[in-house]
């Protein structure tokens, strides 16, 4: 059975000139539970004060994305394995580059979790295999392209 999810983008102009493309990026997310999120372009591609650095960009919420299914997938895997997580702190990243055909793209993504367990933690192999089983399960990781690296850290 399929599953729809939506989210509105809202952008107004405002009083601002629009041919000559100094208008500003910043603009709203509002996802179907209500919540609303300020977002703009990345300054590192426009830039201040035409893009706003508080709100979330395109890129950055791309690598969260990946980033959280990737964590909702190993916590669910973990507790049916047995272990008992109290927390997960990932410090993504995700890399833009040009490819070979010239379009510039997020080309990796790295994940580094930070896991700290209650009771016995899994050995590292058995860490290995949750986080290989979280990738190969991730709907957002088999929706992209981009290649997706995990380094989990030391707690």
């Amino acid at each position: 059975m399929p599953h729809h999810y939506t989210a509105t983008v809202n952008w107004e102009r405002g009083n601002a000139s629009f041919s000559d493309n100094r208008y500003s990026r910043v603009h709203r997310w509002t996802f179907d539970g209500g919540v609303e999120v300020p977002a703009s372009a990345s300054p590192q591609v426009v830039p201040v004060p035409l893009s706003e650095p508080a709100a979330v960009d395109p890129e950055e919420a791309f690598v969260a994305t990946v980033s959280s299914c990737h964590m909702l997938w190993f916590l669910s895997l973990a507790a049916k394995a047995g272990y008992v997580v109290d927390t997960y702190e990932d410090e993504a990243e995700g890399l833009m580059e040009r490819r070979a055909d010239h379009r510039l793209a997020i080309t990796r993504v790295t994940l580094r979790p930070r896991i700290v367990y209650a009771g016995t933690p899994p050995t590292p192999e058995q860490s290995d295999a949750l986080h290989e089983a979280a990738h190969d399960a991730c709907f957002i990781a088999n929706s992209i392209r981009s290649e997706v690296v995990i380094e989990p850290r030391e707690a």
